[in-house]
């Protein structure tokens, strides 16, 4: 919190300044979205684990995912943006990599799902080095919205082939949606940058898509199509 804003609260206990406030909630906003960043895509993972498997989730959809995430966390530390403007990608980037490797391991591809971990690793670590120039990372930023429209209208391309949304979970998609809309606010609180205010307002609406569609499918699921083309 600015001096300025502290001493409007807690000397002259102006708790209705209009600047500071806006402050205040962007911050609370920002690091809400961390803390909720931590647990969003867990639903995600438990749900794969207690299946055993990752039907209805296209890998090319998380590859994509996560080189929109690693895009705009490279492009945040780049520009020195603060912590609370962006930490959510580093937890999401944890989270979207443990998703990939079980889609490779429950669908028979365990080595491959190796190799992934390791490829991306290396790509992270040279992305984040001085070696990478920064007009590199702007363009990965710049990058990120037809990455993020393609790989979720694949995804909804993929739900609306198997007329379910398979095993991905309600709660982390609703929370992502959620978590997109509220950061188009708290870019243009605490960036100023054009670039990633879009780069969520695009996001939001893709994860909306997505989100409409397991409400759509909400009573449908693989077991109930597979006995329906049985019959």
């Amino acid at each position: 919190m600015p001096e300025s804003c502290y001493d409007e609260f807690f000397l002259h206990f102006n708790v209705l300044d209009v600047p500071c406030l806006k402050i205040v909630i962007n911050k609370a906003l920002g690091f809400g979205i961390i803390l909720g960043s931590v647990l969003v895509k867990l639903p995600q993972i438990l749900k794969l684990i207690g299946a055993q498997s990752a039907e209805g989730l296209s890998f090319q959809t998380i590859l994509l995912e996560l080189l929109a995430i690693t895009g705009t966390m490279a492009y945040s530390i780049a520009n020195q943006f603060p912590f609370s403007s962006w930490g959510e990608a580093l937890f999401l980037m944890l989270q979207t990599v443990v998703i990939g490797f079980l889609i490779q391991h429950y669908g028979g591809r365990t080595t491959r799902g190796f190799v992934f971990l390791v490829v991306y690793c290396v790509l992270l670590a040279l992305l984040l080095s001085p070696v990478t120039p920064t007009s590199v990372v702007t363009s990965m930023q710049a990058f990120n919205m037809p990455a993020i429209i393609v790989g979720r209208l694949n995804q909804a391309g993929t739900n609306f082939r198997n007329g379910h949304t398979g095993q991905l979970s309600a709660i982390s998609v609703f929370l992502l949606f959620a978590g997109s809309l509220a950061r188009i606010f708290t870019s243009i609180q605490e960036t100023g940058d054009t670039l990633m205010a879009l780069t969520f307002v695009i996001s939001s609406a893709c994860n909306g898509i997505i989100f409409l569609q397991i409400l759509y499918y909400w009573n449908s699921s693989p077991k109930h199509k597979k006995n329906k083309k049985s019959e």
